[in-house]
């Protein structure tokens, strides 16, 4: 018996990190320093884009006011008297219920009465302004239009300097305990000049908050200016469209409920019933898009659609208008968008209302997983030292998995929102801490190891094969992967103005600045092959901004060239006058791994894309650029500025390839003038192709002195010629416009 004690004792005491990991888990729950909230929110999110909210007509529609609306109406903002006639429209077509995702916060600028003003100041015919003083206010007509209509009109709240508080068209009822505050407390408003807001039925906020990482999950249902409580979007539009005078906010001490009237449990308007969270919000559970759901604001207003049609599609709905165009700026990020217009917030937040599916983190989800921590984390720490590594890792994943498949079920079937995250974390960190505590590393082996390879491999390298030893072994994995080839232009005349030692001296000054470059932006040097080099970005580390990545470091490369040209001749090193390179860019799947014979290993890659990205280097020379790049390359590389130089079928390769060149990064690219060059090339290239020889020629000679300026102008020497031999000799009407490299 003593003897069981004793090892009882000392297996106690190896249980002790996982108990102390444990504590520290909960208290970092419990204080929320860890920060680790922002995980469960992600898994939500996560949950939400492997089984989003299946989609059913819940009567809610969307018009947007999107780039096309604009394109053909005009910009924005638009005249009131168009808003007054959008909203006669969709009421006329049957809609219950027209809310406005805007803020109409300052007077049409187009109104009679604004015009008026301009032309007396520009002494304008006396005439012309009696005309236009005679015509209605355009403010006047949209009011006139709001106030014959069931409309719902927004109003945004702010944290800015304390601002008149907006009067709600109707106050709360109440179900319980009034709460004297919620975190959804706001200073400021911006709201709708006072002839709209008094005569549109309701008034509803538009402010949507988004989480510290700026995604929209929760959609607020009530809040809180300056002591008044007022409604959302959402509440405002199900109240107007049920003809109601009230809406009841229902506190956790109303009857059948527990808690003490500080939180709120839920909002009532009619028929319907919104369960909240206790700041009046709602999770917002999406759907993939719905084009049934979105109606582009000029079909309406255009009469693009019949009456009939519109009828069928607004009968009895809640109509939400919103902004959807990028540049009006109501775009905001959604767990299943980066870019979602914001309207649509408000409008899937409705149809969850009225379908009755609400995401749901109830009171006592703290409680659960908490719970789950002390219990299971616990459970890991005391049997870990009996179990062993192998079992305890084994109970390690069984309690894991269970964990996490337990919120996703509870998530699934419930629409419960639980979040493992704390439980999880502290399962691992106890198994870990007493794995640590228990159990020394064989530092022998890893010594060993960096002894025989520290001279022969890089530090990336040794520190994998440390990790796993197993990757000495010959074979690779595919990755995608961006390769560069870097040539020297000339070597070979280099060559023979220099003897062996200076030439030498020569590659290592041209090479070493350029290999900094590359390597600062973490670039994998794979080898020089005389003159050149060959490197690649993604491996053996990830490097999610490989493709950036390769584009700065070939024109950084470039600059530093330039650099050397001047600064060198005449100095210590050898420096041959004026030195060029030509740089290939590709970007592909690539196998990278150890590769070689069984006695030599080399880290290395082979594919597809590294033999293009060296024929696309040689394609440098004969079109004259320094930086040529393939297609896949240049479809990931949109903000910087690029032209495309030919599609050429190169040697050793059947399928054709779109060639372009690198001119220039993002700042370039933005520019008036490029912006106008790159659409004159595109339009060269069009009439080339289309065999349209003089029109061709003609653009040809109008952007040659801009295409000198970027590098191009023996491109444009080289279509020129083309185009006058085609013009003498049409190549037929199955030429498919690719040229034939016959150079490698």
């Amino acid at each position: 018996m003593r003897d069981f004690w004793i090892r009882f004792g000392r297996k106690l005491v190896l249980a002790v990190p996982g108990l102390l990991a444990v504590a520290l888990v909960l208290v970092l729950n419990l204080t929320g320093i860890g920060g680790l909230d922002r995980a469960g929110m992600l898994l939500f999110d996560t949950y939400n884009r492997i089984a989003p909210r299946e989609y059913k007509d819940a009567g809610v529609r969307v018009v947007d006011i999107d780039e096309e609306s604009l394109r053909k109406l005009g910009q924005w903002p638009w005249p009131r008297s168009d808003m007054a006639a959008l909203t006669q429209k969709l009421v006329d077509a049957g809609a219950a219920v027209v809310a406005y995702d805007i803020v109409f916060a300052e007077p049409d600028r187009t109104s009679p009465a604004r015009l008026v003003e301009r032309a007396k100041r520009e002494k304008a015919d006396p005439a012309a302004i009696r005309a236009l003083e005679a015509l209605p206010d355009n403010d006047a007509i949209f009011a006139d239009t709001l106030s014959r209509n069931p409309v719902v009109l927004g109003f945004f709240l702010g944290q800015g300097p304390k601002s008149e508080t907006v009067e709600p068209k109707v106050g709360p009822a109440w179900g319980g305990t009034e709460p004297k505050s919620l975190m959804l407390n706001f200073t400021s408003a911006t709201q709708p000049i006072k002839p709209l807001r008094d005569a549109a039925p309701g008034l509803g906020a538009v402010s949507r908050i988004g989480d510290d990482d700026g995604i929209v999950r929760q959609a607020p249902m009530v809040m809180m200016q300056n002591g008044t409580f007022l409604f959302s979007l959402v509440i405002e539009s199900l109240r107007v469209g049920q003809h109601q005078q009230s809406t009841m906010i229902k506190t956790d001490n109303a009857s059948g409920e527990f808690g003490e009237g500080n939180s709120i449990a839920s909002l009532k308007t009619g028929d319907v019933v919104v369960p909240t969270d206790a700041d009046g919000q709602v999770y917002v559970y999406y759907t993939r898009d719905e084009p049934s759901r979105v109606v582009p604001a000029w079909k309406i207003l255009t009469g693009a659609i019949p009456p009939e049609k519109l009828a069928e599609m607004f009968d009895q709905t809640i109509v939400y208008v919103g902004t959807g165009a990028p540049g009006l700026q109501d775009l905001v990020s959604t767990p299943l968008k980066k870019r979602e217009p914001g309207v649509m917030v408000h409008a899937q937040a409705t149809e969850q209302v009225l379908l009755g599916q609400f995401l749901q983190r109830p009171y006592w989800a703290n409680t659960i997983e908490r719970g789950s921590l002390m219990v299971l984390g616990v459970l890991m720490a005391l049997l870990l030292p009996w179990m062993g590594a192998t079992r305890g890792a084994v109970l390690g994943v069984l309690m894991v998995g269970g964990m996490a498949l337990g919120s996703w079920m509870a998530f699934r079937q419930q629409m419960l929102l639980l979040d493992p995250t704390y439980p999880i974390l502290g399962l691992i960190l106890a198994w870990v801490s007493v794995t640590v505590f228990t159990y020394y590393r064989e530092e022998r082996q890893r010594a060993y190891i960096h002894q025989a390879f520290d001279r022969y491999l890089s530090p990336d390298l040794v520190k994998r094969i440390v990790d796993d030893p197993s990757r000495l072994q010959l074979g690779g994995e595919e990755r995608e992967m961006t390769v560069l080839f870097c040539d020297i232009r000339g070597f070979s005349r280099i060559s023979e103005k220099l003897d062996p030692q200076e030439i030498i001296r020569f590659l290592i000054a041209f090479l070493t600045p350029m290999c900094d470059i590359l390597l600062a932006r973490k670039a994998t040097i794979d080898k020089f092959i005389g003159d050149a080099i060959l490197a690649f970005w993604n491996a053996p580390l990830d490097d999610p901004d490989q493709y950036g990545n390769a584009a700065r470091g070939a024109l950084a490369m470039v600059e530093r060239l330039k650099q050397l040209n001047k600064e060198m001749p005449g100095g210590a090193e050898p420096w041959p006058g004026d030195v060029g390179i030509g740089i290939g860019l590709n970007s592909g799947p690539c196998c990278v791994g150890n590769m070689g014979s069984a006695q030599r290993l080399s880290y290395s890659l082979i594919g597809d894309t590294v033999n293009l990205a060296s024929r696309i280097e040689g394609l440098t020379k004969y079109y004259g650029v320094t930086i040529a790049m393939g297609e896949d390359l240049q479809a990931r590389l949109r903000e910087f500025a690029t032209i495309e130089l030919d599609r050429v079928r190169v040697v050793g390769r059947d399928a054709p390839e779109t060639v372009h060149a690198l001119v220039g990064d993002e700042a370039l690219a933005g520019s008036e003038a490029f912006r106008a060059f790159a659409a004159e090339h595109d339009a060269v290239l069009l009439a080339y192709r289309a065999q349209a020889w003089d029109e061709a020629a003609a653009l040809l000679a109008k952007g040659e002195a801009a295409a000198k300026g970027y590098g191009l102008g023996k491109l444009y020497a080289l279509m020129g010629e083309r185009v006058a031999r085609y013009r003498d000799n049409p190549p037929g009407a199955d030429w498919d416009g690719v040229y034939g490299a016959t150079e490698k």
